[in-house]
């Protein structure tokens, strides 16, 4: 009875938000956090202050990706008004009027790239608004970005969900960049068919055949470099690879390689070098901005993620609130308990970059004062209903990893392990992405299942670095059915109510990605 009533919220959910008439995610969200909330109470026995310690801490955790939402929408609106999202436009019509080639450059290599340097939902927040500025569908584009926004992942944010993922197993290096290596080998196999998988929500079957070649290229442009930079380092696969990537997909694309002439799209005017540098300023010093506050060998990430205490004081019985030097907020012994909260003030991608860049591009292009205020309000009003969907979200998550042992999140893990026996690594990825599904984030499932996937595969005899590649392959691609990261590319695209229609789209390439991910690691382990 445990596992249904572990298993029974998440059913609800997925019910409420994919039926016909489904229910908006700001409503079903918090309705299932209600549900677990009282499953928790009357049948797993937990404790009542312990329940309403994680509400806090989730009520501190939701800033985290709302305020990154926040500075998405808010650069987004910048963009728009200034009309560089136009020149940006023009100029990426110049450089091929192909559909193809402009999906490829900016879903697949830009984004790849972006992922690398910083994660947190940023490639899609970023790529997204430059494809519907393009004049593709918003909806398409939700499905395209959040399906492409896989392969990089297990290697996001300079190799955060390996490096810090699996922090807690006591692996060495040697073992990390051994995992690194077969998650860059499933993915690179499954870079083949996955952005083909996420062309065909915007383009026809017809346009993919008549440009294989280009999309062929262009897929490996990003993943030959960065299987051949996991082989000695699990921090830059993705961000090198997709620098990489990007820079050989427009030459290929200016060059006309492997792509057809659309009849429909003709070039535009050409755009003066000096414009379209103006144009691009803001998603230049966003890129560098990400860059240099996320390699660690720079300095300034140590510098933006500082625990040196700066103030600390008692806010009597909700908890000890301190403040670091890096501004990092933090909340500890929430009502007594070994719960605590925190908010990284400078790191989270929100005041840096997204708000810096958008305060030095308003004298940039000169924007008047009833422009800004509009920019921010307009943004205000397009993040109440994400706020209220994620702060669902993260209580649901919060209590659903209550309990140790016997958290429902564990024991539906451990029941997927008892069912399969020896079979495991064909379903290993399975429970990787089932962690992201629940946190939205592939480091955090890492850190939840990287002890069951290193537990069953001790006791079963199994390869047990190819068995934590595969937990990490398939939190990777659990970012396809992602809650926060759905709620997040709709959000900033201004699409309502379709959370439930994404997750039924989006969850068979996910399907086939994990089906692949198991093909191959049934091979490597044989």
């Amino acid at each position: 009875m445990s596992l249904f009533f572990s298993i029974a919220p998440i059913v609800l959910l997925i019910w409420m938000m994919t039926k016909r008439q489904g229910v908006p995610s700001y409503l079903a969200l918090p309705l299932t956090a209600a549900v677990v909330y009282v499953v928790q109470l009357l049948w797993f026995d937990s404790a009542p202050l312990l329940l309403h310690a994680n509400i806090i801490s989730a009520l501190v955790a939701v800033f985290t990706p709302i305020t990154i939402i926040a500075g998405a929408i808010l650069l987004n609106k910048l963009m728009q008004i200034s009309g560089a999202e136009n020149v940006v436009r023009n100029w990426l019509e110049n450089i091929s009027p192909n559909p193809v080639a402009q999906l490829m450059i900016i879903g697949w290599a830009f984004a790849f790239m972006i992922e690398g340097a910083s994660g947190f939902g940023t490639p899609a927040a970023i790529a997204a608004p430059i494809l519907v500025g393009l004049g593709f569908n918003p909806l398409r584009v939700a499905l395209l970005t959040l399906v492409m926004n896989s392969v990089p992942v297990s290697f996001g944010a300079v190799g955060t969900p390996t490096w810090f993922g699996f922090a807690n197993l006591g692996l060495s290096d040697g073992d990390l960049l051994d995992i690194g290596r077969l998650s860059a080998l499933i993915h690179f196999v499954a870079g083949f068919i996955i952005p083909i998988l996420a062309l065909r929500f915007i383009v026809s079957w017809q346009q993919i055949r008549h440009n294989l070649v280009f999309i062929l290229l262009s897929i490996v442009s990003c993943t030959v470099p960065y299987l051949l930079l996991a082989q000695v380092n699990y921090e830059f696969p993705a961000l090198l690879g997709g620098a990489i990537g990007l820079t050989l997909s427009v030459l290929l694309a200016r060059s006309r390689i492997g792509l057809t002439n659309d009849p429909a799209k003709t070039p535009g005017t050409a755009i003066a070098f000096g414009l379209v540098l103006k144009a691009m300023t803001p998603t230049l010093l966003l890129i560098a901005i990400l860059i240099v506050t996320r390699v660690h060998q720079l300095g300034l990430k140590a510098l933006l993620n500082s625990t040196a205490p700066l103030w600390q004081g008692s806010l009597g019985w909700l908890g000890e609130l301190s403040l670091s030097k890096a501004l990092i907020i933090n909340l500890q012994q929430v009502l007594g308990t070994s719960v605590s909260a925190s908010y990284k003030t400078l790191y989270v991608p929100a005041l840096i970059p997204f708000l810096l860049v958008v305060l030095i591009s308003i004298p940039l292009f000169r924007l008047s004062g009833s422009q800004v205020r509009n920019m921010f309000s307009d943004t205000a009003a397009r993040i109440s209903k994400p706020f209220i969907a994620l702060l669902g979200a993260l209580i649901m998550v919060n209590m659903m990893m209550q309990g140790g042992d016997h958290a429902p999140v564990i024991i539906i893990g451990q029941a997927l392990a008892d069912a399969t026996g020896t079979g495991w690594l064909l379903f290993s990825a399975f429970l990787g992405a089932l962690g992201s599904f629940f946190s939205g984030s592939n480091t955090v499932s890492n850190l939840t299942f990287g002890g069951i996937q290193h537990s069953i595969a001790v006791s079963s005899g199994l390869n047990l670095n190819l068995t934590l590649a595969l937990q990490s392959v398939g939190g990777a691609m659990g970012n396809m059915v992602c809650i926060n990261n759905i709620i997040a590319v709709c959000s900033i695209l201004g699409i309502s109510n379709a959370e439930g229609k994404i997750i039924r789209k989006t969850v068979l390439p996910m399907l086939a990605y994990g089906v692949i991910a198991a093909a191959v690691g049934w091979v490597l382990a044989s």
